[in-house]
C-alpha cells in the first residue's frame, strides 16, 4: 500500500462510511474494506481507474469533482477523503464546504508550494519550480490551485473549519524534524483532518 494511503487509513475508524474523492484505482477503499470493515464509495473521472476499481470490488461512481457533490445528502458519510486532488479542482473552497456538509469529518492532503526548494527555484531562476513534489512544467501541470500550508490554514480559520489533526511529511511521506517545527518552509506534503465548526 502506498505510504500516504497508509497514513490516511490509520485515521479512519473501523466500520466508518467513507467517500474517497478522486479514488484512483481504489487502493485505499479496498484496504479499508478488508482491514476495517469500511463501507466505502469512490468517485473518479478516469475510465481505466473505474475499471480497476470494479475489478477489485470497490464501489465507484464516474464523476467530475468540478461538478460538485450535490447528489449526496447531508451527513451521508462519516469521513470524506481527498488525496492530493485539492490543487487540481477549479473551486476548492466550495468543494471543502461540500465535503464537510456530506461528511462529519474530512481528510485532505496536498503538496506545499511554500517549500524552500520552490521558493529558491522561483527566486533564483525566475521560473515556476519543478521539484519532486511538484514535478510538472507550468504548461502541462494538473495543478491549477497551488497553495501553501499557511494559505490552507487561513482558509480553514476564515471558514471556521476545525483542524483536528495535521501531519506534515517529506516527499517520502515520513515525518521530518524540520517539517514538524517549520512546516510551511520545510514540509512537502500535509495531511489535514478537518471537522465542522462547533
Amino acid at each position: 500500500m502506498r505510504p500516504d494511503l497508509k497514513i490516511i487509513a490509520d485515521l479512519v475508524n473501523p466500520g466508518a462510511r467513507v467517500l474517497d474523492l478522486g479514488c484512483g484505482e481504489g487502493e485505499l477503499l479496498a484496504h479499508l474494506r478488508a482491514n476495517k470493515g469500511v463501507n466505502g464509495y469512490g468517485l473518479d473521472v478516469d475510465a481505466s481507474n473505474i475499471t480497476t476499481c470494479l475489478a477489485k470490488g470497490v464501489n465507484v461512481i464516474e464523476h467530475d469533482l468540478d461538478a460538485g457533490l450535490q447528489q449526496f445528502a447531508d451527513d451521508a458519510f462519516d469521513m470524506v477523503v481527498m488525496t492530493e486532488t485539492l490543487q487540481s479542482v477549479h473551486h476548492p473552497e466550495e468543494l471543502l464546504k461540500e465535503m464537510l456538509r456530506i461528511g462529519r469529518e474530512c481528510i485532505v492532503t496536498f503538496p506545499n508550494f511554500g517549500h524552500w526548494r520552490c521558493r529558491l527555484h522561483l527566486g533564483l531562476r525566475g521560473r515556476m519550480p519543478i521539484v519532486n513534489h511538484l514535478p510538472y512544467a507550468w504548461y502541462d501541470t494538473p495543478n491549477i490551485r497551488l497553495c501553501t500550508f499557511d494559505d490552507f490554514e487561513r482558509l480553514c480559520h476564515a471558514r471556521r473549519y476545525r483542524i483536528i489533526q495535521r501531519f506534515v511529511t517529506g516527499p517520502d511521506y515520513h515525518p521530518r524534524h524540520l517539517a514538524g517545527s517549520l512546516p510551511n518552509l520545510f514540509g512537502t506534503i500535509a495531511f489535514y483532518r478537518l471537522g465542522r465548526s462547533t
